[in-house]
């Protein structure tokens, strides 16, 4: 029982040595209305004399898979007729949004991200973080069609079942329905077993964009598809 107590004491002494700012990677896996993995390198900057917040900034691929999966009209000029902060509370124009049902879904980012975290407990901490910029890359899929109160263009193109798309190449975050293509953001809680191994757990909000190959309903060509999905990460330190 000695010894026990006495390596117990020897890991808290070492775990309390974490510094200030640490690297780490990151392989995180989300699974609901379809599945998602993804695999990061981050760098912390503890903030203040404690350091127990951090800023931080990270690379993170991305990857989502779906089954038939319904996107809607994605411009927020299109969506709420509002930019920026204002779509984010602006009410829906419903006769402006359409629907692009995907066969299936497939599609892998590239972002830069940025985090915010903060150790509520020598071993425990709390953050989020959000992609800003990067691009996607995947394959062509094809779907069908589903206007609502559309223009010409939409109704002409009611129903049909040829429509394909493959993923919007440009990420960038804009805040609400005036982002463009695909991002990931993360809520979260990290335990800390010892200086070099965490677990997370928490929740993944995941925007994923197809633009057809051709103008559909109010000359648009960009669909999108939000997901929440409860997330289960393990992260390591680097450094």
């Amino acid at each position: 029982m000695f010894f026990l107590v006495a390596a117990l004491a020897v890991a808290g002494q070492v775990f309390a040595q974490i510094p200030k700012k640490y690297t780490t990677t990151d392989l995180a896996l989300s699974a609901g209305n379809g599945f998602a993995g993804a695999l990061s390198y981050n760098k912390f900057y503890g903030v203040g004399k404690s350091g127990k917040f951090k800023v931080g900034l990270g690379l993170r691929f991305n990857t989502y898979f779906a089954g038939q999966n319904d996107y809607r009209t994605a411009p927020a000029s299109l969506t709420s007729g509002k930019a920026s902060l204002a779509a984010l509370f602006a009410e829906d124009i419903n006769s402006q949004i359409d629907t692009l049902r995907l066969n299936k879904s497939q599609v892998n980012s590239l972002n830069l991200n940025i985090h915010l975290q903060y150790a509520i407990l020598k071993k425990l901490e709390v953050g989020f973080n959000i992609d800003a910029i990067g691009v996607s890359f995947g394959g062509q899929q094809n779907g069908t069609f589903l206007a609502r109160q559309s223009d010409a263009t939409g109704r002409s193109n009611h129903n049909k079942t040829d429509i394909k798309a493959k993923p919007t190449t440009l990420n960038a975050l804009l805040i609400s329905d005036s982002d463009i293509g695909s991002l990931n953001s993360e809520i979260y809680a990290r335990y800390w077993f010892n200086n070099k191994w965490a677990v997370r757990g928490g929740l993944s909000f995941l925007f994923s964009e197809y633009t057809a190959i051709r103008n559909l309903a109010f000359d648009n060509d960009r669909f999108r598809s939000k997901v929440l999905l409860p997330m289960i990460a393990v992260s390591y330190r680097l450094r």
